[in-house]
């Protein structure tokens, strides 16, 4: 039952008043049990978060995958100083002369920009090289691990078309609470729905609405990968033919095991412009995996970067005045 349950907040989380009530009746168990699950879940660190999962580029922020090239002698500095950046939601040291792999966001109004902010990194960290890699083509961004073993090997990955929408100050406001983590309590919303004086069916409708415009991808639990059982997860690089990486794209994004995956840019020093992220019980359930996406894949070269350490793994907190504050402490 526990395995169920983590797989039904993983993919599509209630957005109800009572959610832990819905999914108890469908499940055919009562709400307490759901919550004392869940709450033990929480208390092992098996769930990480449990909230709304944001489009940073869809909110103005401009955001890319980084590199660098960090002497064995300097990481833990080097570590730091790039975690200290509020907008690193991820940083690994992986197997490879580039061992230290961060997601980096910059926000609307930054003064310093993406391009000045990961100089300034590079510079502060004294990184030996860096390579910047933005996303040229998504195809897939969404983490479900497989916690029953019952998923397919595949999955129709939906292609979707996002409204436009204009975000007014109630919309960041819903924002600003909502990709915090919720609470396992019956009412989980109450306090948010109270705060700013509206009703269940107002959040609720705003929610979707930012979620139909692409702002908010989803609101779900994120699982500890490794604390969950997935101890061998490898972000796979293949070098695919440019022209034809839309295609290729959409093969490797099919695969169930694959969390994300992506087009970036090639250089001299960087061959592989597919990415994609593989999760797997073990190495050799990973490896065997990759091997299957082998077969389909058109690759000239492909290589498995696993991580050896994770340093930050934390969801960015967005329109709070941390991004400015750290560039009037660093700028210059």
């Amino acid at each position: 039952m526990k395995q169920e349950i983590l797989s039904r907040i993983q993919k599509k989380f209630p957005l109800s008043a009572k959610p832990f009530e819905v999914i108890a009746k469908e499940l055919g168990i009562s709400e307490e049990e759901v919550l004392e699950i869940l709450q033990n879940e929480k208390n092992e660190s098996i769930i990480r978060q449990t909230s709304a999962i944001f489009d940073t580029k869809r909110l103005g922020y401009k955001s890319s995958l980084v590199a660098f090239k960090i002497d064995e002698d300097k990481i833990d500095d080097a570590v730091a100083i790039i975690n200290s950046h509020p907008g690193v939601s991820h940083n690994y040291e992986r197997n490879h002369e580039f061992n230290i792999w961060f997601t980096m966001a910059v926000a609307p109004d930054s003064k310093l920009g993406l391009d000045k902010t990961i100089e300034t990194l590079a510079a502060l960290t004294e990184a030996e090289d860096y390579i910047v890699l933005p996303t040229l083509k998504l195809f897939k961004i969404n983490v479900k691990l497989n916690t029953t073993g019952k998923d397919d090997k595949k999955e129709k990955v939906k292609k979707v078309i996002h409204k436009d929408i204009e975000l007014t100050p109630l919309h960041h406001e819903i924002i600003m609470r909502a990709q915090n983590d919720i609470d396992f309590v019956s009412e989980p919303f109450k306090n948010i729905v109270e705060e700013l004086d509206i009703d269940y069916e107002t959040f609720f409708s705003i929610l979707q609405e930012l979620q139909d415009a692409g702002v908010m991808r989803r609101f779900a639990s994120i699982l500890n990968h490794r604390k969950a059982g997935f101890n061998a997860n490898a972000m796979v690089v293949w070098d695919v033919d440019e022209e034809n990486g839309a295609a290729i794209g959409e093969k490797a994004a099919a695969f169930s095991a694959v969390s994300h995956c992506y087009l970036r840019p090639k250089y001299e020093n960087w061959p592989y412009n597919l990415f994609t992220m593989v999760h797997g019980k073990t190495t050799e359930e990973t490896n065997a995996m990759i091997a299957e996406m082998e077969e389909e894949i058109e690759s000239k070269s492909h290589m498995p970067l696993y991580s050896s350490r994770e340093f930050k793994k934390v969801r960015i907190e967005y329109f709070t005045p941390a991004f400015q504050e750290w560039e009037e402490r660093y700028n210059g």
